[in-house]
């Protein structure tokens, strides 16, 4: 690759760091940039930003390249965390990670790395980018259990020409092995988790400073009401702790586990406020062979046409085969070889052919016996 002005996010992790490194060995001129985005209680024991900035300089400084701090806070807020919340009060679960990418990493961050000269940007993610005849495919990790892919299904052409991902060629034991030869301040620094403005706190707890709490009854596949919730936003689909309802058990249980099998929600019904929890994991109120998506995004522009592919409906999730084809009114609908467990409205489904991600959409539904539900209720 021709030496170029490459510009790195500095997260003030490990993979960023390489990132740059490897940049630098590769002889390109690389600048960092530490994106702050979050402002809110910044200052707390949640959010680490101040601390990953500190970091990040440091590992600036043992590279030998500048470094920038850019406040991309109020981006975060208009195009990222609103509509979290529209989200969360409309009772589904967004994927923020998946918004930040499209939003602020590859495009408010892109746009100002293009304005101080850059002709790519690189990030610690684990995907990869190759060039093929006449466009850019996104790639998976090389390593399975780290593959980022799935976060980064909504990057354009556009984007992805521009994108540089040099830890997606490794796996995560060489990223470290090389932080610490390299002598790199936070090679041993654990990965963060979750998004900032949450972090490691009481996901609850947090919600319920921006959306107001509706309590209401949790019933079982019978119609029986076993417990109350303090409001739909405060669950997702498949979740086990925090329902208040351990001790409950439905005689014989003869739907998906014993008589001392978990309560998992399986379902939120919006219009009369009450939650539905079954019990056993394997429940098939909980599982779905069929989901439909809406605000479709492909990495290469276009749709795939209809046929046999792999996808995902959540990160941590093996590819599963499945049939793609279209609704009439142009959604995306996937009928799996096995049912899924727990598909969540407002998660991204993302469709893979082998090793490429080809984009994917936003989770409207699934055939989880909603028609049965409704009629236990």
């Amino acid at each position: 690759m021709a030496k170029q002005r490459v510009v790195v996010g500095l997260s003030g992790g490990v993979d960023s760091a390489v990132t740059a490194w490897l940049l630098k060995q590769q002889g390109h001129e690389v600048v960092g940039i530490f994106m702050k985005n979050w402002e809110d209680d910044d200052d707390s024991e949640y959010c680490s930003s101040n601390v990953d900035f500190v970091d990040a300089a440091a590992v600036a400084d043992v590279i030998g390249i500048e470094i920038e701090h850019v406040n991309f806070a109020a981006d975060y807020k208009d195009r990222v965390f609103a509509e979290f919340l529209r989200e969360y009060q409309a009772g589904r679960t967004p994927n923020p990670d998946v918004l930040c990418n499209a939003e602020i990493k590859f495009k408010a961050f892109l746009d100002h790395a293009m304005r101080l000269g850059a002709e790519k940007i690189a990030t610690g993610h684990y995907a990869r980018v190759a060039q093929l005849a006449d466009r850019y495919a996104l790639l998976k990790g090389v390593d399975a259990s780290k593959d980022q892919s799935y976060f980064l299904h909504r990057l354009t052409q556009a984007q992805l020409a521009r994108s540089l991902f040099p830890v997606g060629e490794l796996r995560k034991t060489e990223v470290r092995r090389l932080a610490q030869e390299i002598g790199l301040p936070n090679a041993r620094k654990k990965d963060s988790t979750g998004i900032c403005f949450i972090g490691e706190r009481p996901f609850r707890e947090f919600l319920n400073r921006y959306i107001a709490n509706q309590p209401g009854p949790i019933r079982d596949d019978q119609g029986r009401q076993i417990g109350r919730h303090v409001g739909l936003s405060f669950y997702t689909l498949g979740q086990r702790q925090g329902l208040g309802i351990g001790g409950v058990k439905e005689k014989g249980a003869q739907r998906g586990g014993g008589e001392h099998a978990p309560w998992f929600v399986a379902r939120k019904d919006m219009a009369r406020n009450t939650l539905i929890a079954v019990q056993g994991h394997d429940h098939p109120w909980l599982l779905s062979s069929t989901l439909l998506a809406s605000d479709l995004s492909w990495c290469a522009g276009q749709a795939p046409t209809p046929g046999r592919y792999a996808a995902k409906t959540r990160y941590r999730q093996s590819d599963a085969p499945c049939t793609l084809s279209y609704t009439a009114q142009g959604q995306l609908q996937l009928d799996f070889d096995q049912p899924q467990w727990a598909v969540t409205p407002g998660q991204s489904a993302v469709l893979y052919d082998g090793e490429v991600c080809l984009g994917g959409g936003v989770i409207e539904g699934a055939d989880a016996s909603v028609s049965a539900m409704g009629s236990a209720l």
